[in-house]
């Protein structure tokens, strides 16, 4: 099993003290798999993963429960062990690139910021190391685009710059936080099919934080459906599509727009 998450919950410092952003909640992952976490806004979803992450701040919420990563224990971990495991087994992609990353550093710097961070290798090959997973992320013309800056560039090919710093390390499992929420229709589609091709490719497990049901049906394997801070249903996703249990559930699959359907 590489992730394991047991009755974690999440307490922000100032909410009454019965009101949990993340209430109990308990899944698993193993390695090379693709999980989607899923509900509204207000779920849960995202602060599950910013725990599992350790991006977190310790000072505003407490935390219980386990949370392990390839055996390892992350809430008993010290700040710097976290930093560690961030740089190497764990990395996270953010919803919005331009907020992420830093308007005055250069692509290729940032891309390779966590090989700086955390191993011993040369410029020459951080460079050499940046630049190949700038063409796994199918960033066109990497050579070029490592000199650029992120206004230079556009939403989608940031996201790519941003999943290319991801994956430079190798990491056993990616969080991907509503990475293609800003994205056109088009663009989406293709971060997907990146997403789907890294795990396929790289065996890298990938857990997928979402409010779009069909973008999940789409991606994962499996889904974790999250409502009020709690994990309401989860399973299969052709089996959760087919037959869910949860009202709430079938809510969101109701609410997937069809082709039919006109937009408003």
């Amino acid at each position: 099993m590489l992730l394991n998450v047991q009755d974690l919950r999440v307490h922000f410092h100032g909410a009454a003290p019965d009101r949990y952003a993340v209430d109990g909640v308990s899944f698993s992952m193993g390695e090379g798999e693709i999980l989607g976490l899923v509900g509204e806004s207000g779920s849960g979803k995202t602060v599950t993963a910013m725990s599992v992450s350790g991006l977190l701040p310790r000072r505003q919420a407490d935390v219980s429960g386990s949370i392990t990563l390839g055996g390892r224990e992350l809430l008993q971990c010290s700040e710097r062990e976290l930093r560690s495991i961030q740089g190497s087994d764990l990395s996270v992609v953010f919803q919005e690139p331009m907020t992420s990353l830093d308007p005055l550093m250069r692509i290729g710097s940032q891309v390779e910021e966590s090989l700086r961070l955390h191993t011993r290798l040369s410029a020459a090959e951080r460079r050499a190391r940046a630049l190949e997973a700038m063409d796994q992320a199918e960033l066109p013309d990497p050579e070029r685009l490592y000199r650029k800056y992120p206004h230079q560039l556009s939403g989608g090919m940031l996201q790519r710059v941003m999943i290319a710093a991801a994956i430079v390390s190798a990491p056993k499992l990616l969080l991907a936080d509503e990475p293609t929420t800003a994205l056109d229709v088009t663009i989406q589609a293709q971060i997907l099919e990146l997403l789907r091709k890294l795990n396929r490719e790289q065996g890298m497990a990938i857990l997928f934080i979402s409010h779009n049901l069909q973008v999940v049906r789409k991606l994962c394997t499996r889904v974790a459906v999250m409502q009020r801070g709690r994990l309401v249903e989860a399973g299969p996703v052709e089996e959760i599509f087919r037959a869910p249990k949860q009202d709430y559930t079938k809510r969101l699959i109701a609410a997937i727009p069809t082709r039919d359907q006109k937009l408003i």
